[in-house]
């Protein structure tokens, strides 16, 4: 939504994952949000932290709101719940709708397909939504080596 919390989490996550694989010349990864609240703005204290106690560093980023653009550029555009899927697919146009899904599709042993939005929680929701990015990043990290 704002691209503060959840999103920068999966961002800096999943490129994580993408340098440790050998990849970052194959795969670009960026986060943005479907509401413009926090351009300009680094993520969330606390998912930086959260992050951080991982090995996984945040501070670069910056949010950025979604742009027509991005369904060109990238291969896939995913929304943490039900409510940005619907925002994005408004603003897709009609050739690129097959690139935007959930994130959670790629969690394929979890029940649950909606990433909670955890800003106005404590720091117990950024790890249950780290828990749950780091699940989907796992299983986009084989679709992207099986695309490779």
């Amino acid at each position: 939504m704002g691209n503060i919390c959840r999103s920068p989490l999966a961002h800096g996550l999943f490129e994580h994952m993408v340098k440790a694989e050998g990849l970052a010349e194959h795969v670009h990864v960026d986060s943005a949000g479907t509401h413009a609240y926090h351009v300009g703005e680094a993520p969330d204290p606390r998912s930086q932290d959260t992050a951080r106690k991982r090995g996984v560093d945040l501070s670069g980023q910056r949010a950025r709101r979604v742009e027509k653009s991005d369904f060109a550029h990238y291969d896939y555009v995913l929304a943490m719940d039900r409510e940005n899927l619907r925002l994005l697919r408004e603003i897709c146009p009609a050739e690129h709708q097959h690139k935007v899904s959930l994130f959670m599709k790629f969690a394929e042993g979890r029940g649950e397909r909606e990433v909670p939005d955890p800003y106005y929680g404590g720091p117990q929701g950024f790890e249950r939504v780290y828990e749950m990015v780091e699940e989907a990043a796992v299983g986009l990290m084989q679709e992207v080596r099986r695309r490779l």
